[in-house]
């Protein structure tokens, strides 16, 4: 049995948790949430060698180390771009965990274990094995280890359906037969369930699916906490699992289509389809001179990040741009797309790196009656999230996700690299707008020349 102050403090750990997520929901009190979660879960995690009589304890502490020292040298080292890759790293790694403990749990079940504590136990290996491996497929698409477009092959609905059925009947047989051996058969079968899943999901829609992973994962460490009896995996899973719901669904929302049509879509033509191929269509081009008279005698402008300005860093120049045109009395908002830069809150933290007051930043149901009240708007590494596709053709994979207003804007200007179509792999028919004009060129080299000719003016 638990000592009743070990379970006070688990339960003081598990508060933590809750208020560490209630932290992080606003950009004031994040970092404090962050640390109150941390702070728990170090507690929770050293809890053990305190109260119990554990085996093995060299292994555990060496293991604790060498996850900390990754943790460690992933937040110092993975660039703010990378972001969803490390969350679906870590969302994996916690699935494959989870599916771990209940293999190992089966070990010491037998036919006189309550048949919930299996059925979750049979729940716990086959999802968090599902985790483990989308997890691993949405971190190779995103790091272009692997084609970020769906791979669909004939007979993959049916490979699908049939693993999913042998994954019901093997839980069954878990819950009426414990042993390892057949764990691990439902284990397998969930890892080629997790690939399957991810597979025919492409572009855009890939955060949607680390998101729903997470969920999952979240659930999986839940049902773990019940087998153990340990309140802090517990209310920590229920916390992911329920707030990975959520998530998914506002992202879903967010895209303007269901959870269904983006797992499933490519089956039927329907998912974002990744990177396409530059149009050589013409464009009216301009140098940064000429943005900067433009941005310099406007009234009201709009900028919009994405994930370009993520890419080339440049976030700081944009805030001394933007700085300076509120120097000058011109007034600056940033237009916050909830999945710009691919996970929402991506531009957020971004834009916090740089120091720009939270006040400027406007979401999308906010902001959009504004542009067409707006002289210019900037749109700095955007391009789906601005593409007016999705409001006006039905063929598109983007059609129906709500978007930016940008094409109501009396004047536009984007800063591309190339001609390269967004992560949706369409074009940008607003790029070919008279109202439109494009600065080519590395974000940050040109963001810096556009600061230089507005200070020259």
């Amino acid at each position: 049995m638990t000592p009743t102050w070990a379970q006070l403090v688990y339960l003081a750990c598990a508060v933590g948790f809750i208020l560490a997520l209630k932290g992080l929901a606003g950009p004031r009190t994040a970092r404090a949430g962050n640390l109150i979660g941390a702070g728990a879960a170090v507690v929770a995690v050293a809890m053990p060698f305190l109260y119990l009589d554990l085996d093995h304890v060299p292994l555990i502490l060496a293991a604790i180390a060498v996850g900390s020292l990754v943790g460690v040298l992933g937040a110092q080292r993975v660039q703010m771009t990378q972001m969803p890759q490390m969350v679906a790293l870590f969302n994996g790694v916690g699935g494959g965990a989870a599916a771990l403990v209940a293999l190992m749990e089966l070990e010491h079940m037998g036919a006189a274990t309550p048949g919930f504590d299996l059925a979750a136990t049979g729940f716990t290996v086959a999802v968090g094995a599902v985790s483990f491996a989308g997890s691993a497929i949405t971190f190779a698409k995103l790091q272009e280890l692997m084609t970020s477009r769906p791979v669909v092959f004939p007979g993959l609905p049916v490979l699908f359906g049939l693993a999913l059925v042998a994954a019901v009947v093997l839980a069954v047989l878990v819950v009426r037969d414990p042993s390892v051996p057949l764990g691990v058969a439902l284990a397998l079968v969930g890892l080629l369930l997790g690939v399957l899943l991810v597979l025919p999901v492409g572009g855009a829609d890939v955060p949607i699916v680390i998101s729903l992973l997470n969920a999952f994962t979240g659930l999986t460490v839940a049902a773990g906490g019940y087998v153990l009896g340990n309140v802090v995996l517990l209310v920590a899973g229920t916390l992911v699992g329920a707030s990975g719901t959520f998530l998914t669904l506002l992202m879903a929302r967010a895209m303007g289509r269901s959870v269904t049509s983006i797992l499933f879509g490519a089956l039927r033509g329907g998912s974002t389809l990744g990177a396409g191929v530059a149009s050589d269509r013409p464009v009216r081009s301009g140098g940064p001179e000429d943005v900067a008279i433009a941005l310099g005698y406007a009234e009201r402008v709009i900028v919009v990040p994405g994930y370009g300005l993520a890419v080339a860093q440049a976030q700081h120049t944009l805030r001394e741009i933007v700085d300076l045109l509120a120097e000058r009395g011109v007034r600056v908002d940033y237009a916050i797309h909830p999945v710009a830069g691919r996970m929402p809150g991506h531009m957020n933290v971004l834009l916090a790196e740089a120091q720009v007051p939270y006040e400027q930043l406007v979401e999308m149901g906010d902001i959009n009656p504004e542009f067409r009240h707006t002289d210019v708007v900037l749109v700095v590494g955007a391009n789906d999230v601005v593409n007016p596709a999705a409001r006006t053709t039905p063929s598109a994979p983007i059609y129906g996700m709500p978007i930016l207003d940008v094409d109501q804007a009396r004047q536009v200007v984007f800063l591309k690299r190339s001609m390269r179509p967004g992560f949706a792999g369409i074009d940008n028919e607003l790029l070919f707008d008279p109202r439109t004009t494009l600065l080519f060129g590395d974000a940050k080299e040109s963001l810096a020349k556009l600061l230089a000719a507005l200070k020259a003016l």
